[in-house]
């Protein structure tokens, strides 16, 4: 058998409706009561967690194709472009700049409409140097017919198995124009199923030299957003879809070299999505926890140096917490440091370890970072 985009009738997709209606109610009301439950958070708490998710999006979306970003880097710049406070000045790379930009763009303006122009503009954010790798692309643009068929393979050279070929080059407005404006227009599918098939048709075109993947789950970001009503994000597909790599990619393997009747894929991206709001709660508990803990520390009020610090600590500080360090998140002098430290030592917030000297370093009291786990 072809693909799917070689069959008469493409791009009619069909479904299964009955399939996937119990599917479906479940992972609506799943997402009703995620909703609820951070309606009832504090504004602080509440972008607490919108954090902790986008930035879990950007980070797995990059981890799906290969690509390890620098977690520190990728939690600063969401919280500058969302006028979020974090500790310590980061220099973000221009790698990270793009795909945050593309992220935020999709999930925080997902009532701007889908056009693409629009998809050039993430496109080019992904890809600022023009390269791919040492590899130059086209960027901003569809891929054109000089790039070669664009196909999925795996194995030794002179003995690959081509899993993919995407529609050829010439194709591509035709079959980007019917795809946006599907997008755009047809109001009768639930935007949760709209998320699960914008992301395989989209796929299916592979539209763009490099970078599909992570576009195409931007695109179903932004799905998912209308289908909440809000921008804030308290669930990340992409960090399920990195978790259930393998499967990800046979379904859709399974479904590109499949009929029109798209039931099996959406069937395997309800119980996805039902996977990703059930991880949430994880997150929503350590978001929870540190408001309690936030509580109790607040009955001996600290400064804002001291807060921003701790803060850290409890986002999962890496390594041992010194005055220099501390110096350098509370963009303060070292004195300055070591006088907050003494201080947070005496409330019983920090502890000192054993090790002195050069060595000396701190770490939240047991009583503290037990309540974080």
């Amino acid at each position: 058998m072809g693909f799917i985009h070689e069959l008469e009738g493409w791009p009619e997709l069909t479904w299964d409706q009955g399939r996937l209606a119990d599917l479906l109610a479940d992972v609506r009301h799943r997402q009703g009561r995620l909703l609820g439950r951070m309606e009832a958070l504090g504004f602080e708490f509440r972008a607490e967690a919108r954090l902790t998710t986008l930035t879990a999006d950007v980070m797995k979306s990059s981890a799906i194709e290969g690509e390890k970003l620098n977690a520190e880097e990728v939690r600063s710049s969401i919280a500058r472009r969302l006028g979020l406070e974090v500790g310590g000045a980061i220099i973000v790379g221009r790698d990270v700049e793009g795909i945050v930009e593309m992220m935020l763009d999709a999930t925080q303006c997902f009532s701007e409409p889908l056009n693409a122009e629009r998809l050039f503009g993430w496109h080019a954010a992904l890809f600022p140097s023009g390269r791919s790798g040492l590899n130059r692309i086209t960027v901003g643009a569809w891929r054109p017919a000089e790039a070669g068929p664009m196909q999925v393979v795996s194995g030794p050279i002179g003995r690959e198995t081509i899993h993919f070929e995407a529609p050829a080059a010439e194709r591509l407005d035709r079959e980007m124009s019917a795809f946006l404006q599907w997008f755009e227009s047809d109001r009768k599918i639930d935007p949760v199923l709209r998320a699960g098939l914008a992301h395989f048709w989209f796929v299916t075109i592979h539209p763009f030299e490099d970078g599909n993947g992570r576009i195409g789950r931007a695109i179903a970001d932004l799905a998912l957003a209308r289908a909440d009503g809000t921008a804030d994000r308290f669930y990340s597909m992409s960090s399920q879809i990195e978790a259930e790599r393998k499967a990800y990619y046979l379904r859709l393997e399974r479904g590109q070299r499949g009929d029109l009747d798209v039931t099996d894929w959406l069937e395997w991206f309800l119980g996805c999505l039902g996977r990703a709001i059930q991880g949430s709660d994880e997150t929503l508990s350590a978001v929870l926890r540190k408001a309690k803990l936030w509580e109790r520390l607040n009955q001996n009020p600290v400064n804002e140096r001291q807060r921003k610090v701790i803060n850290r600590l409890l986002d999962g500080f890496e390594g041992k917490l010194t005055t220099s360090k501390y110096a350098k998140l509370a963009k303060c002098s070292e004195d300055t440091a070591l006088r907050d430290i003494r201080a947070l030592v005496e409330l019983g917030v920090l502890v000192k370890n054993e090790a002195g000297g050069r060595s000396t370093s701190y770490e939240l009291a047991d009583h503290l970072s037990t309540e974080q786990k």
